[in-house]
């Protein structure tokens, strides 16, 4: 009797654990946060949320982990989002989220409807404590355009946990033409932050984008969105290796589209993040100017720098587009790619543009390698995506 007992009360205290996330210390609840996965949304403000990767979680509305709280997300957990510009999940300053997907079990962020397409929901938003140079020095603080949180700062390691093997889709949900989410927005995100193993699969808009901060990543994977596939300005400075973009599904516009700061081109910090190991595909040099509007491996613009190391282009009008005095200023030193591999129809492999208008010889941004290797198996799928990722055969 008294082992049936004890069973049962063992029994009860895992299903409270993996229903609210409770202490194993006490048996209490470490949040006021109530989960209901039918209707998943709200704010978390305090203690640990830990979700169950057996339950499918309906996003309706926004999520919000706030400074002190934290959400953990198993390996398996699926997230079905429904809603537009109203569904996305959102970590504020201090706030924490953990997503421990593996190589044989992600974590998939994706739209909840029957027929989805891009733009379905918003997508992830993380906001730290990292500098920014919206005003030139890199203490200044900003309110991020989606989600309308505070970001940056002075905390160049400001953590805001760890995301592993995380496949993000159908996400890019426009406010207007001018205001739409991206995959996973990095603003002003620390290098405590640790992101590895992510993809962001046919959203609307940019697939990652980054605004100032230091993260740094590992393993990135933009296929099929529909603006740019990695994007960054405001001062980022992180460290990388292994990215693969490619366009698909007939719209977009560049591999990689890098600025310093729109409205202050020599703003400090400078953009100036290294990447190792870089495939960038786009829809072939002739593909249609109305559907693919600029048609760049890399743009780069308005006083960024940049160190990148391995990289193979194919298919693009364009592999190097530079503009503005203050970006050419940097070609060869600060802003150059070291062993480049053109596998195949680029109609121009740079291509320069000086803050008045007139051309400009940037040809010294690349030194070219025909054996390259890009992120790993040139325009193939690299081994590190197999078993986690989709999209490859698109």
């Amino acid at each position: 009797m008294k082992k049936s007992i004890a069973k049962l009360f063992g029994l009860l205290a895992v299903s409270a654990l993996i229903a609210t996330g409770c202490s194993s210390d006490d048996d209490e609840p470490s949040s006021s946060f109530v989960v209901d996965p039918a209707n998943f949304q709200g704010t978390i403000t305090d203690g640990e949320v830990i979700l169950n990767s057996n339950t499918v979680y309906v996003l309706t509305g926004k999520l919000q982990i706030n400074d002190g709280a934290t959400l953990t997300i198993p390996a398996g957990t699926r997230i079905e989002a429904q809603g537009g510009t109203s569904a996305y999940i959102a970590v504020a300053q201090g706030g924490k989220i953990y997503i421990n997907g593996t190589a044989s079990n992600p974590v998939v962020m994706t739209s909840g409807l029957t027929t989805k397409n891009a733009g379905d929901w918003g997508g992830l938003v993380i906001c730290g404590k990292a500098p920014i140079n919206r005003v030139s020095g890199g203490t200044s603080t900003a309110q991020s355009e989606v989600a309308d949180l505070a970001y940056g700062g002075t905390v160049a390691n400001d953590n805001s946990g760890s995301i592993r093997y995380l496949v993000i889709e159908y996400c890019g949900a426009a406010f207007n033409s001018e205001k739409e989410f991206n995959g996973v927005s990095f603003f002003g995100v620390g290098n405590g932050t640790v992101v590895e193993n992510v993809e962001v699969y046919h959203g609307a808009d940019d697939g990652f984008e980054f605004f100032g901060g230091t993260v740094n990543t590992s393993n990135l994977i933009s296929i099929g969105n529909e603006d740019d596939q990695f994007d960054w300005t405001e001062g980022w400075v992180g460290t990388n290796t292994n990215w693969y973009g490619k366009l698909a599904f007939g719209k977009g516009n560049r591999g990689i589209e890098a600025d310093n700061f729109e409205f202050g081109f020599a703003n400090t910090p400078i953009s100036f993040p290294t990447i190792s190991n870089l495939t960038l595909i786009g829809p072939g040099s002739a593909a249609d100017a109305t559907t693919y509007v600029e048609n760049n491996g890399l743009k780069l613009r308005r006083g960024t720098k940049a160190q990148l190391t391995n990289v193979v282009l194919s298919s693009w009008k364009e592999g190097f587009n530079v503009e503005h005095d203050e970006t050419i200023a940097g070609v060869g030193t600060d802003l150059k790619a070291t062993n480049v591999n053109y596998i195949a129809d680029i109609a121009t492999k740079t291509k320069g543009k000086k803050t008045d208008g007139t051309s400009a010889d940037v040809s010294g941004i690349a030194t070219e390698l025909s054996t390259a290797t890009g992120a790993g198996n040139g325009v193939g799928t690299p081994s590190w995506a197999t078993g986690w990722s989709v999209g490859f055969s698109n």
